[in-house]
């Protein structure tokens, strides 16, 4: 049995609002089990002993979009990816200002592996400044107190997969609710 963290991109954003009680709903009737959610950013929590990753995605992703009306992709990982994750301290060394905000993009697919590190963008409003095949590490800089420019936008134009982001400090909290399970 495992446990997986999904998280989901475009769910409680732009006019597309999901209450979670429905979203863990459309989780439970795909037979998953234990399933729960955490805050309203689209992280839902659940275990499986289905053991191919990318249909168990698909299968969420299609039963998503017939359900809500529109694509939802899908960053599936397991507990011990995102411990993982988290034990490498991926901003190590990094200050932490009020003005700094600090941001894992979980990727559908990894980056081509031309992509180098880091990245920074014409504005200096970010910098990707490190990554996984199933992650990039994103610094932002908030400008008049506000967050601006997509580190997505770096990407290779030949790059077909999707994102979601967390703030980091979310991500561990995610992280531990999920361990409570």
């Amino acid at each position: 049995m495992t446990t997986y963290i999904a998280f989901l991109r475009a769910v409680n954003v732009g006019g597309r609002t999901v209450k979670m009680e429905r979203l863990r709903a459309l989780f439970t009737e795909l037979g998953l089990g234990g399933v729960r959610s955490y805050i309203q950013s689209g992280n839902v929590f659940f275990t499986t002993e289905e053991a191919d990753r990318a249909a168990l995605t698909r299968r969420i992703e299609e039963h998503l979009a017939a359900e809500l009306g529109y694509e939802v992709p899908v960053m599936l990982r397991t507990v011990e990816e995102v411990e993982e994750l988290v034990a490498a301290d991926p901003f190590a060394g990094v200050e932490v200002t009020p003005e700094v905000r600090l941001c894992v993009v979980f990727l559908s697919e990894p980056l081509p592996a031309e992509y180098t590190f880091p990245v920074v963008s014409p504005k200096g409003d970010w910098e990707i400044i490190g990554g996984t095949p199933g992650a990039v590490f994103t610094v932002m800089h908030l400008k008049d107190g506000r967050l601006g420019g997509n580190p997505a936008a770096a990407f290779p134009k030949s790059y077909r997969g999707s994102g979601t982001s967390r703030f980091f400090h979310t991500t561990v909290k995610i992280l531990a609710a999920a361990k409570k399970g």
